[in-house]
């Protein structure tokens, strides 16, 4: 009898051992899974956050199209976004046309800002450029298929940056989705018309550049003299070769002035 209630304690002690065995197992998968969503999450943070731009995905789907539910529109009906105080004054831009100077490598770029048709966006570009913001800044991001165009104004260098603020709404996008040559627009996140910042993007060529769920891109200027410079840069092509890339010849803001 002692035999068999030694065996049944063993066997009891084995079953304990498997069970905390099996329950082992079944946390480390859980926390595996958990780990590998959260990567994808992390990932997935990151793709919305290097697509910033003309051309670029749309963040809120895969296939850039946006899926909106009732909840979804509601909840947007009720949280209508705001800008930051630290963003310049509308008021700034004086519902008026500026004239400036932006000097890329050793090439000046004469430009007009429309003050009356995109007054935030000239507001804040006045006010940076105010600031000597854009000295110095590298223009990270060439396009030369599809749309044509050259994207500026990320202190980063790596279009991730920004001047510490978010704005909006789009101002001014052209109806057509067409973006004459010479245009100066900014450049924010697909599907998010409040995440301009700093960066825009000079059209060195007529682009159809489609509108995606929130509208199309703010164009606040244009350029009147020195685009060549623009297309001698886009000819050189980007560093890697693609169509989508950073430049291959370096690219600097040296200046940028405007009255």
């Amino acid at each position: 009898m002692k035999t068999d209630k030694k065996l049944e304690n063993y066997q009891a002690k084995q079953e304990l051992i498997r069970n905390r065995a099996e329950r082992s197992k079944r946390d480390n998968k859980t926390f595996l899974l958990a780990a590998a969503a959260a990567v994808v999450i992390a990932l997935a943070g990151q793709l919305g956050y290097y697509s910033f731009g003309p051309g670029q995905v749309d963040s809120e789907t895969a296939e850039g199209e946006t899926v909106e539910t009732a909840t979804d529109a509601a909840a947007q009906e009720e949280a209508t976004p705001t800008n930051d105080p630290l963003v310049p004054s509308a008021s700034l831009a004086e519902n008026r046309l500026w004239n400036g100077s932006l000097n890329l490598n050793d090439d000046q770029l004469d430009f007009e800002l429309f003050g009356d048709l995109a007054p935030q966006a000239v507001a804040n570009f006045v006010a940076l450029a105010g600031d000597s913001y854009f000295e110095n800044i590298s223009c990270h991001r060439l396009v030369t298929a599809g749309i044509f165009v050259l994207q500026c104004g990320d202190p980063s260098g790596d279009g991730t940056g920004g001047p510490g603020y978010n704005w909006g709404p789009i101002e001014n996008a052209p109806s057509a989705d067409l973006y004459e040559e010479g245009v100066l627009a900014m450049a924010r996140r697909g599907g998010d018309d409040y995440s301009m910042g700093s960066q825009f993007f000079i059209v060195y060529q007529e682009s159809n550049i489609p509108s995606d769920a929130v509208g199309g891109y703010t164009v606040f200027g244009k350029i009147t003299t020195g685009l060549d410079s623009v297309k001698s840069i886009a000819e050189a092509g980007t560093s890697s070769g693609a169509s989508d890339g950073s430049p291959a010849v370096e690219v600097l803001i040296s200046a940028v002035s405007v009255e």
